[in-house]
């Protein structure tokens, strides 16, 4: 028995994949669904951003006590510089061991139970390198999770939405959903740019997630819930 497993990801860095992470949880949750998380690679960490770190916010949302133990549980792979991964982890003369990376992430879904969800949050965006070969997107495949893409309402972002959708989907990988996360200040109505965007998705569902409100997470556990 194993848990049916799906990956957090996004078209760039400071999308909303944590906002979106704790907000799906916290949502499963509320229909008695069992669910585990997991950030297993995180960057910009150091004993001052710990409190306040995505790692720390997911812990909460799973209603779990933020140690350094729980942490290191979470994501045992941690890199004080604010990079994509593999750069962060040269930083401190490392590589980051993605065989490990992938075979740790594949027993906690293995482990957990029937009909349960393991939620697994990247870091950075779709393409963001994770060593010398390897990028998120191999990650998502290599994991065989399904990806959860969240993207802003910014300007430029119906470009880096469409590219990141066509990235997955042409790597055999269509999405669960694109989660539009209203960017502050972004200066255009969210629904005229979910609108733009919808008209090129087909198949894949979009969710407008307005600043403040938590409405979207219901629809997105629905339709986790469905691919199970």
């Amino acid at each position: 028995m194993s848990a049916h497993a799906f990956f957090v990801t996004a078209s760039g860095t400071d999308i909303g994949k944590t906002y979106v992470t704790t907000g799906l949880i916290r949502a499963l949750q509320a229909r008695g669904v069992p669910v585990s998380a997991l950030k297993p690679l995180i960057t910009d960490f150091t004993a001052r951003t710990a409190p306040g770190s995505d790692t720390a916010l997911i812990l909460k949302a799973l209603g779990e006590d933020v140690t350094d133990q729980a942490i290191a549980c979470l994501s045992p792979w941690r890199y004080e510089a604010a990079l994509a991964p593999d750069m962060a982890a040269a930083h401190e003369g490392k590589t980051v061991p993605y065989d490990e990376v992938v075979a740790f992430c594949a027993a906690a879904r293995d482990a957990a139970q029937q009909k349960s969800v393991l939620i697994v949050e990247g870091a950075g965006g779709v393409l963001v390198p994770v060593d010398d070969r390897h990028t998120m997107r191999d990650f998502m495949r290599d994991l065989a999770a399904q990806p959860i893409l969240v993207v802003g309402s910014y300007l430029g972002t119906i470009s880096h939405t469409l590219t990141a959708v066509e990235a997955l989907v042409n790597a055999g990988m269509p999405p669960l959903a694109v989660v539009v996360s209203e960017s502050e200040d972004a200066g255009i109505a969210l629904a005229d740019t979910c609108a733009a965007i919808a008209r090129f998705l087909g198949p894949v569902p979009l969710l407008p997630l307005p600043r403040n409100s938590d409405a979207a997470f219901a629809d997105l556990a629905d339709l986790t819930l469905a691919a199970l």
